[in-house]
């Protein structure tokens, strides 16, 4: 699928576990197909939201596969592939291509510290070793490196490297990076919390934690702003903040696995290092699903679902 045109919001899908620690295979339909019925743009398995650095090479596989068929081309399939080793991230790209899914995401290589060159050279090999499209994703709060914009402007001269999921929360350098960037490339919002203006700056789109829960709402949040209904997406952004911030108040995507948990769609299940939330931080989220009037299991006991 021709990805030179992507918008929208994708969802950053959840990878499920069962309670005894092993892949979900039901519930990751369970949660595509829902994805699919709430009118979601794109769909984005095996990022780290889906605990990417925690699958196995079959896993990661078995993921995309279930979302391909359950997508069954209706909605472009941009998967996960990321790490700090740059020749096995090209390897697992080349795999990932043989699957069939319709361009990569790859988040920068995390704890290294690359310079800025190191990463040039980093996503470089990556969109050499591919035909597909590759989004880069700058998330410097996780990997310890920011991707500054004149490397962005360097990388955007290789053809295949479509554009950049910025969640770096500078607000000023995502508009640099607009105002740097040739039109073709493509800027999307990595933090569902600043969404909204950075659609407003000119951005194409959300990869959003958030339209795990709420895929409808956000959707149309995009859409209303792409329209130019700035004043019925600001309803919607205020509507669904408390959820945005509520979602980052542990580690993600720990928060929104249990919120989905809460809606009956998976099991509270993690693998270590990642762990169930804390009492008080997850009655505060099942508030929150409740003034929303989201159907949350407040009676369930929370359980502590963690496995390694």
């Amino acid at each position: 699928m021709e990805l030179t045109h992507l918008r929208g919001c994708g969802t950053a899908l959840v990878t499920p576990f069962q309670q005894d620690g092993r892949l979900d295979e039901a519930a990751v339909r369970r949660l595509v197909r829902r994805q699919l019925e709430e009118g979601i743009d794109f769909l984005v398995p095996c990022g780290t939201t889906g605990e990417s650095p925690v699958l196995t090479a079959e896993e990661h596989a078995r993921v995309i596969e279930i979302t391909l068929e359950e997508a069954r081309g209706k909605v472009p399939v941009i998967a996960g592939a990321g790490g700090n080793n740059t020749r096995r991230v090209c390897e697992q790209v080349r795999q990932t291509e043989r699957l069939g899914v319709d361009g990569i995401l790859s988040v920068s290589p995390y704890y290294n510290k690359p310079t800025q060159e190191g990463l040039y050279q980093h996503f470089r090999a990556i969109a050499q070793s591919t035909s597909l499209p590759v989004i880069v994703y700058n998330v410097p709060g996780r990997t310890g490196c920011n991707i500054e914009p004149a490397t962005l402007v360097r990388l955007a001269e290789i053809p295949n490297i479509l554009g950049v999921k910025e969640a770096s929360g500078n607000v000023v350098q995502i508009g640099e990076i607009l105002r740097r960037l040739p039109e073709r490339f493509r800027v999307i919002s990595g933090d569902d919390s600043v969404t909204l203006p950075l659609l407003a700056m000119g951005a194409c789109g959300v990869i959003s934690v958030v339209s795990n829960v709420v895929p409808r709402e956000m959707t149309e949040m995009v859409s209303l702003c792409h329209r130019g209904d700035l004043r019925a997406a600001r309803r919607i952004h205020y509507r669904l903040l408390p959820l945005m911030q509520v979602l980052f108040i542990e580690t993600s995507p720990i928060p929104v696995k249990a919120a989905l948990a809460a809606l009956d769609l998976v099991q509270p299940v993690y693998r270590l290092p990642l762990v169930p939330m804390q009492p008080e931080t997850h009655a505060k989220l099942l508030k929150v699903l409740e003034d929303l009037e989201l159907p949350a299991a407040k009676e369930k006991q929370y359980a502590a679902g963690g496995a390694d």
